[in-house]
């Protein structure tokens, strides 16, 4: 008897595409999803609503979901988390956690986006089905704590950190605290309020000589 092979199968061109698709802005339309509702609640339909395309078009041009997700966070990095690659230009070490901070409240609390931080809950909640998410977030903030403990080598070799300061720890420090202030965001905390409290957390940052 002859079987039917029943597996969904993705598209290997780009069928349904409408005229005049526009790539970027459906990217952008996607991180916001993706950004408000995290990995598993961001449901295919929730995405391609937003996104203006049929799921054909989805898969032939992001690939599926979970790609659609990685393509989405670098769109984020680059974006509305482009202040942790300029905060690390910073010339002194403070200057470079006063930044990081600066910019952690400011997109935590950006009028027009969602609360919080798509690298923080975008997967926290997420089951089985969103490891992979999961598990690209934690590298993903992974690869912040080790541009901020690079830099923060930097100044340790300058003198601008005293000697046996730690700076591993100084961009966990960083690090846990903006994750902090994003879920506080997201909880319905005002940016002045997450503002003075991330001063409040550099005053007693160490200092060169």
């Amino acid at each position: 008897m002859e079987t039917r092979d029943t597996r969904e199968t993705r598209p290997k061109g780009p069928i349904g595409r409408p005229r005049g698709f526009d790539a970027d802005a459906a990217l952008e339309a996607a991180m916001r999803i993706f950004w408000e509702q995290g990995y598993d609640g961001a449901s295919l339909t929730d995405l391609t609503a937003a996104m203006g395309i049929t799921r054909t078009s989805m898969y032939a041009a992001f690939g599926n979901k979970e790609e659609l997700f990685r393509k989405a966070l670098d769109r984020y990095t680059e974006g509305p988390a482009s202040y942790v690659a300029r905060a690390v230009r910073e010339p002194t070490a403070l200057g470079v956690a006063t930044a990081f901070l600066n910019g952690a409240v400011e997109l935590s609390t950006r009028p027009g986006c969602p609360a919080g931080c798509l690298g923080v809950q975008g997967a926290l909640a997420a089951g089985e089905t969103g490891r992979t998410a999961r598990d690209t977030l934690a590298d993903w903030r992974n690869g912040g704590v080790g541009l901020l403990r690079d830099r923060f080598r930097q100044a340790l070799d300058e003198g601008d950190l005293p000697a046996g300061a730690d700076p591993e720890r100084l961009a966990r420090y960083l690090m846990t605290f903006a994750n902090g202030l994003a879920v506080q965001a997201a909880s319905g905390a005002a940016r002045d309020d997450l503002q003075h409290v991330a001063d409040m957390a550099l005053h007693g940052w160490p200092l060169g000589g």
